[in-house]
């Protein structure tokens, strides 16, 4: 046999090892991308626990591997199953993902009309991919949900309603609703004031403090609203009668001297203001005074469920130097350069005055801020705040609990303040409110005490 001849047997081996690795690895790799075993991932997202009477099923299913190939979602009941929503995707190539890999829906979802009932109920996903496992049907998974189907709206009853109202006042409803987990409260042309539990021996009945804001022309809408888990609501409309406020109007004037004291003290905290001295007293008057009442409204949006205050709120002892809602006209060398409104009233005593809490709360801010200059926030509980701001010294901390007469601070001229006095606002949910109602204990009594015994009855 020659030395040729004897080569090809050892070529015809190596060919056919070479095929035979070939082939083999085409087939872990044929295995590896048709019978892929990532599982699809499904999840009800967002989708609540209750469910009312036009409910919404969302879900989401996502795949690492070939792509989803189905999804399909159902809900039983006592032996009662119906399918809320089947899809199935068609292949779109035969190499790598060939379904898509995200897939989520938000599903319009009628209980009753499908046949269910209230009480618990079972939501299921069930998806597959595309992988040739389990004989072509592919990867699965089934995820399902525990569900309470809730179709009956809460039920409102009024037991009190405000008689009359007037732009930067304050009204209460007080009314039962009989689902201890609903969200209520009274809205009135268009804010929304929480509701909170009258006391603790009544529990299906509660009050809301609500006011018109001191430049409101009418009551539009006057109802409470009250919404359970599931999504049902109840609106019941009530009325008042619409007191209009007397506008009074003020004049300050802005002198050179008055800039170049004040305008330092903001540039510290604000330093983007420009221009003279007048700019940027135009910037703070304006931009950062919007600001600071968009902020103290902030403040007041999460009140202490629980009513903290007793009695009328005490006024501290002066001379009234601006009233509540005094539209002012301000004037430099004569000439009308801004015009703003006030949201409180100015009190003049010593200086260096104490200022003492209105009444019984917890302080929820106590630092400096822009206009107000040092400023305490007392929270009094169910949407009910008063504020103090000027002072030249904070005595308290935010948390800190206090009474009636405890001393917050001293007066001062900090903020936009001309002199030495204290500057107060109540507020109701974040909206300033004139602070001498809250001041006249005639005002307690008929407004919110008596109508509270009443209640009862």
């Amino acid at each position: 046999m020659t030395l040729r001849n004897r080569r090809q047997p050892r070529g015809k081996r190596f060919l056919l090892t070479l095929l035979l690795l070939l082939l083999v690895a085409g087939g872990v790799g044929g295995f590896v991308l048709f019978f892929e075993g990532d599982i699809p991932v499904a999840d009800f997202k967002n989708t609540s626990d209750y469910i009312g009477k036009k409910g919404v099923i969302s879900y989401q299913v996502t795949d690492k591997g070939s792509g989803i190939q189905s999804v399909i979602v159902t809900a039983s009941q006592a032996g009662l199953v119906k399918t809320i929503y089947s899809m199935r995707f068609p292949r779109t190539t035969y190499n790598g993902a060939v379904g898509p890999l995200t897939d989520s829906q938000s599903i319009a979802f009628d209980p009753i009309k499908m046949g269910f009932k209230d009480g618990p109920m079972t939501i299921s996903i069930l998806a597959s991919d595309f992988s040739f496992r389990g004989w072509l049907k592919g990867n699965m998974t089934n995820v399902s949900k525990d569900v309470t189907i809730d179709t009956v709206a809460p039920k409102i009853h009024l037991l009190h309603g405000e008689k009359y109202l007037s732009p930067g006042g304050t009204g209460i409803a007080i009314y039962k609703v009989k689902d201890k987990d609903a969200t209520h409260g009274v809205e009135i042309n268009g804010n929304f004031n929480p509701g909170y539990l009258l006391n603790s021996a009544r529990t299906d009945t509660f009050i809301s403090y609500f006011a018109l804001p001191y430049d409101a022309e009418d009551i539009e809408n006057l109802k409470i609203v009250a919404v359970d888990k599931a999504g049902n609501s109840t609106v019941f409309p009530f009325s008042t009668t619409f007191k209009k406020a007397h506008q009074r109007i003020d004049t300050i004037r802005v002198s050179d001297g008055f800039l170049g004291k004040k305008i330092p003290e903001f540039q510290q905290y604000y330093p983007e203001m420009h221009g003279d001295l007048l700019e940027k007293y135009l910037y703070a008057n304006s931009n950062i005074r919007n600001a600071n009442n968009a902020k103290i409204s902030e403040l007041c949006k999460n009140p202490s469920p629980e009513r903290h205050w007793k009695g009328r709120f005490i006024r501290m002892p002066g001379s009234a130097r601006a009233g509540f809602a005094d539209h002012r006209t301000y004037t430099y060398k004569g000439n009308a350069v801004d015009h703003q409104v006030h949201l409180g009233m100015d009190i003049a005593s010593t200086r260096r005055a104490d200022v003492r809490s209105a009444n019984d709360g917890i302080v929820t801010f106590a630092d400096y801020l822009g206009i107000y200059g040092n400023m305490v926030i007392v929270d009094h509980g169910q949407g009910v705040f008063s504020l103090y701001s000027h002072l030249s010294q904070i005595n308290v901390n935010s948390g800190d609990v206090v009474n009636k007469k405890t001393v917050l601070g001293l007066t001062g001229t900090t903020g936009m303040a001309g002199g030495d006095h204290l500057h107060f606002s109540m507020l109701i949910h974040g909206i300033f409110v004139t602070p001498k109602e809250w001041w006249d204990q005639h005002w307690i009594e008929v407004t919110i005490e008596e109508p509270i015994i009443d209640s009862k009855f």
